[in-house]
C-alpha cells in the first residue's frame, strides 16, 4: 500500500543513476567489501612487520657502531703504547737496564773480503745521545740465556775472522 512517490525532473534523473537498495546489486557488494578489508588489513600487518624488522636492524647497527668505537679506542691506546715503547729515549733506557752500552766505531767488509775502517770496542763510560747505536756489553752477554735451536731455522755456519781487531 505504500507507493513510491514519483519523482520528476532532476530528482528522477538522479534516482536512475543510483541503483535500488534491495536487489541483485546488494549481494555483489559484500565480496568486494571483504576483499578491500582484507587488503587493508594485510597491508597494515605487512607495514607492522616491516617496521619491526627495520627497528631491529637499527638496534643491531647501533650495537655494531658502539663496538666499532670501542675497538677503535682500544687500537689507538695500543698504538700509543707501541709508540711510547719504540721512542728513542725509551729504547735507550731499556737498553741500559739490560746492560747495553753504545757501540764503538764500526768496521765494514768489502765484497772482496777486505776490511774497511778500524773497529773500536764499546766504551761503557761514553756519553750517548738518542741516535747513538747500542750494543751489548760482554758482561751483559754472560747473563743472557742461549737461544734454543728450532727445527724450522737452520743453524748458521760459524764465522771466522782472519783480520785481527785492534784493542784486544
Amino acid at each position: 500500500m505504500s507507493r513510491k512517490p514519483e519523482l520528476r525532473g532532476r530528482a528522477a534523473r538522479l534516482a536512475r543513476l543510483i541503483p535500488a537498495a534491495a536487489g541483485p546489486g546488494q549481494a555483489a557488494r559484500t565480496p568486494f567489501v571483504l576483499l578491500v578489508v582484507l587488503l587493508l588489513g594485510g597491508g597494515l600487518i605487512g607495514l607492522l612487520v616491516l617496521n619491526s624488522a627495520l627497528s631491529e636492524g637499527a638496534f643491531k647497527l647501533d650495537d655494531l657502531q658502539r663496538e666499532t668505537k670501542s675497538l677503535t679506542d682500544e687500537e689507538q691506546a695500543l698504538q700509543r703504547d707501541i709508540d711510547a715503547y719504540s721512542a728513542p729515549e725509551a729504547l735507550q733506557l731499556r737498553a741500559r737496564e739490560l746492560g747495553m752500552v753504545p757501540g764503538g766505531d764500526p768496521a765494514f767488509l768489502n765484497p772482496d773480503g777486505t776490511v774497511k775502517g778500524v773497529p773500536s770496542p764499546a766504551a761503557p763510560t761514553q756519553q750517548t745521545s738518542a741516535r747513538t747505536p747500542l750494543v751489548l756489553a760482554p758482561e751483559a752477554l754472560a747473563n743472557l740465556p742461549a737461544p734454543a735451536p728450532t727445527a724450522a731455522s737452520p743453524t748458521p755456519p760459524s764465522v771466522t775472522t782472519t783480520t785481527p781487531t785492534p784493542g784486544r
